[in-house]
């Protein structure tokens, strides 16, 4: 089986080979005897009724500061050329992000991508996880200052954050004292008018920050990501450090809980974030950690993703 691939993402040149989950999963379709093609959201268009897209053959290699061969641009029907779609540009998951989504959702499921689209739409990452009630910690979402007054009141020490910021982007924690939640509200507004996340604080995280992969609902395995010293962000790219983990009895407790969910939804990698046995996020968008996995001798969670995909395409 040979499979034409389209990887939407990011530009190639970018690429931290050693580390990069999207890098991970098309060397594993290369590998296959699969095909690539790169482009970025920006390259679909959509005409009567029909989508095309400006893509370019590309050949990934492990050489560090050689890693990619990218051919001559050629336009082409979606739907007739691709099996595959990988969406996986990085966030963030605004206007342009969803606009991607409604003009892939034209081709699938004909055409299958990976995350379904209209799912990854309806599934924002902060959001979603209220859809399974005691899975996660106290928290609000809200633009309204008085609502987040009041708990931060309740609650005391708690995390501020954007409801759809990415890679730790924007986290910060405001201790029961801190007088400057009304002023971080209005910075906020200033940026965007959407409302912000606050939960209560887990002590847990100087422990790390679980970052548990699934692949069509089922677990893969986990990494630990472990924040700088007195900080709270765990994120690998505001220097968080990556460790083995291990699946406690509630890791999988909350895997058994949402994973069918995930498989219903066409959401076929998914990496979920648990800290002191709390489910803070699903990351349905673009989630990392696979290299990370493989490396502390976990599963080969790209591998895993690309049965599921040829099993699907058969």
């Amino acid at each position: 089986m040979m499979l034409n691939v389209a990887v939407q993402m990011d530009p190639v040149q970018t690429v931290n080979i050693e580390a990069d989950t999207t890098f991970m999963l098309a060397m594993e379709a290369q590998r296959r005897g699969h095909r690539l093609w790169h482009h970025g959201p920006e390259n679909l268009a959509l005409e009567d009724g029909e989508l095309f897209v400006r893509a370019r053959p590309l050949e990934f290699r492990a050489v560090k500061g050689d890693h990619y061969t990218l051919g001559e641009a050629e336009t082409l029907k979606v739907a007739d050329h691709f099996d595959v779609v990988l969406m996986r540009q990085d966030p963030p998951f605004d206007m342009a992000y969803v606009t991607a989504t409604y003009l892939l959702e034209t081709v699938h499921p004909k055409v299958l991508v990976v995350n379904d689209p209209a799912e990854v739409r309806n599934a924002p990452e902060k959001l979603f996880v209220t859809a399974f009630p005691g899975l996660q910690p106290p928290t609000v979402i809200s633009g309204d200052p008085d609502i987040l007054a009041d708990f931060h009141q309740r609650h005391g020490d708690v995390v501020l954050k954007p409801l759809h910021g990415a890679a730790g982007a924007g986290v910060m924690r405001l201790k029961a004292d801190d007088r400057n939640l009304e002023s971080l509200v209005e910075t906020f507004g200033a940026i965007n008018r959407d409302p912000l996340v606050m939960q209560a604080f887990i002590p847990a995280v100087s422990e790390g920050d679980k970052r548990i992969i699934l692949v069509d609902g089922e677990v893969a395995g986990a990494i630990n990501r472990i924040p700088p010293k007195g900080h709270v962000r765990s994120n690998l790219r505001v220097g968080g450090t990556a460790a083995p983990a291990e699946l406690s009895q509630r890791d999988l407790e909350i895997c058994a809980t949402i994973g069918p969910e995930l498989r219903r939804r066409g959401l076929m990698f998914v990496g979920i974030d648990v800290i002191g046995g709390y489910l803070t996020e699903i990351n349905v968008t673009s989630p990392t950690g696979a290299q990370q996995l493989k490396q502390f001798g976990g599963a080969n969670s790209a591998a895993l993703l690309w049965d599921v995909i040829e099993a699907k395409r058969r």
